[in-house]
């Protein structure tokens, strides 16, 4: 039945970037052969690691091709699961460092990747890895380029761990929820519009590839899924004298979201600053005092921060 279901995966998608490689059937992308490694090694599904293994090449060459990768490049991947992006990603990549929680896979990866020499396996948390540390040994320094098939419940901590880390990122090009990409990429006044978007923002330009239909994966999640590439802002889009400050009253105004902006900011314990500041602030910021914190884009917190550190 999965196998039925794989074949009549179609991802709405634009047209991703880069050509593609004719892949034989022998590849992990195609579902019958992931079934029989799965099989092979009776792997069982975990849910407290969120797997969910993709099974379809039209995806997984639209991955590849909107993260830009060529053989100058070196890649991490997250969550390699049996190896199946990783096969692609090895093909077109000069290295891939592939990082991977669940030990009961290393074996099954040491099978499918063996015939990669290009490819570095990690058995480690990803919160827990030094990353700039692997950039340095493995790419000179350089910026890399991050792709993965990132579990639902450790998509924001990820993301937002790479940017405000000092690593070198080109491009993070992630298959998420469908609905924590929207709200990637969302502005103000939408009911998806929060303190994601506008840290992602800050860091990065989003830009959805794909949606992708449950029936893409092993086993099926519950909810649709899409590819966001994220390209890493060589400077950020507003320039701010205290950038924790900024992110404070973001975090603040959108964590009592019903309330105005004044009331929020003033009922935050990470803002520790007279009601009356904030008012006077906000009004030299010409907005309403009513004003809610959705409301706002990320150039008026940045003033909004200014004002306020001043």
């Amino acid at each position: 039945m999965e196998n039925r279901e794989a074949q009549n995966c179609k991802a709405d998608s634009e047209k991703a970037e880069g050509s593609r490689i004719t892949r034989p059937e022998e590849k992990l992308g195609n579902p019958q052969k992931t079934i029989q490694i799965i099989q092979k090694y009776g792997f069982a599904f975990q849910k407290k690691f969120g797997q969910n293994f993709l099974i379809d090449m039209h995806v997984l060459d639209k991955i590849i091709g909107a993260a830009g990768v060529t053989r100058e490049d070196m890649v991490l991947e997250i969550g390699p699961g049996i190896g199946t992006m990783t096969q692609y990603l090895a093909e077109s990549a000069k290295q891939v460092v592939a990082v991977e929680i669940d030990t009961n896979l290393i074996p099954i990866l040491s099978e499918t990747l063996a015939g990669y020499d290009n490819v570095t396996v990690i058995n480690q948390d990803i919160l827990k890895v030094d990353i700039k540390k692997l950039a340095e040994e493995y790419n000179g320094g350089r910026p890399i380029k991050v792709v993965a098939n990132l579990p639902y419940y450790i998509t924001t901590p990820i993301i937002m761990g790479l940017f405000e880390s000092s690593v070198p990122i080109d491009n993070i090009t992630v298959m998420v929820q469908k609905e924590v990409a929207d709200r990637m990429q969302v502005g103000p006044g939408s009911k998806d519009y929060g303190a994601l978007s506008l840290a992602v923002q800050y860091y990065a330009e989003p830009y959805i590839v794909a949606n992708v239909p449950p029936n893409c994966f092993i086993p099926r999640p519950n909810v649709g899924s899409a590819v966001i590439r994220l390209t890493r802002h060589k400077k950020p889009p507003v320039e701010v004298k205290n950038r924790d400050l900024m992110f404070k009253l973001i975090r603040a105004s959108f964590n009592q979201r019903r309330k105005t902006l004044l009331n929020g900011l003033n009922n935050s314990p990470e803002i520790p600053i007279g009601k009356e500041k904030i008012a006077a602030a906000i009004e030299q910021l010409g907005v309403p005092a009513s004003v809610r914190g959705e409301a706002l884009t990320l150039e008026q917190f940045a003033r909004l921060s200014d004002l306020l550190e001043e």
